[in-house]
């Protein structure tokens, strides 16, 4: 997917907040520090679009990033970050759980792990929370760039089985340093967006 016009269109933190623009959102959930800014920015083409932050777990409200006036990036905070206070926490976590379960814009969630070690038990926690709420999952296993090709299949294997991992979702080799897997990522959120022959169409479309 080509991507020319990227706007930040609002931070919200209540559901009176979200933009009332009937486009399909994807969720942008992840550990405070696996870089979902990074991907972010890699899949939109801009260098400092979403703020990399130094300190993990800043982000404390759902982001509205739209993309060609087609579909919402929604950035929500980040889990798992030992030092943000825990008052913090329990805010944070309503607010999330409200846009997620109670969303119809809501196409899917993309969840971002590291491929270089096993799921950590809050991102158990939160791919069974998508399950239980029946949202759709595109898996990114991100910073692949920092093993070697060849050990790849291995590592998704230890991602797949600690996440219990549904075949209905789709998982991802990425890497924000080379712009590995951004064109699979890009398909698999235009699957989520269409019915197959307006997929195709899509698809055509681009490619002309």
């Amino acid at each position: 997917m080509k991507v020319n016009n990227v706007e930040l269109v609002i931070s919200a933190a209540k559901p009176h907040q979200y933009p009332d623009i009937g486009l399909p959102e994807f969720a942008l959930a992840g550990r405070s520090n696996v870089g979902k800014s990074s991907f972010i920015n890699r899949m939109i083409g801009r260098k400092s679009m979403a703020r990399i932050s130094s300190k993990p777990g800043k982000t404390q409200t759902l982001n509205f990033y739209k993309i060609e006036d087609t579909l919402f990036f929604v950035d929500v905070p980040g889990y798992g970050y030992a030092k943000v206070a825990k008052t913090e926490r329990a805010l944070w976590g309503p607010m999330i759980e409200t846009y997620m379960a109670d969303r119809p814009q809501l196409a899917a969630c993309i969840h971002i792990v590291d491929l270089r070690h096993a799921p950590s038990a809050d991102d158990v926690v939160m791919y069974d929370f998508l399950k239980h709420n029946e949202i759709p999952a595109i898996v990114i296993a991100t910073k692949a760039d920092k093993i070697p090709k060849g050990k790849w299949q291995k590592h998704l294997k230890v991602v797949k089985e600690t996440l219990d991992f549904d075949p209905l979702d789709e998982i991802i080799v990425f890497s924000s340093e080379t712009g590995l897997g951004k064109e699979e990522v890009w398909k698999a959120v235009k699957r989520r967006m269409y019915n197959d022959k307006e997929y195709e169409k899509a698809n055509l479309e681009e490619s002309e």
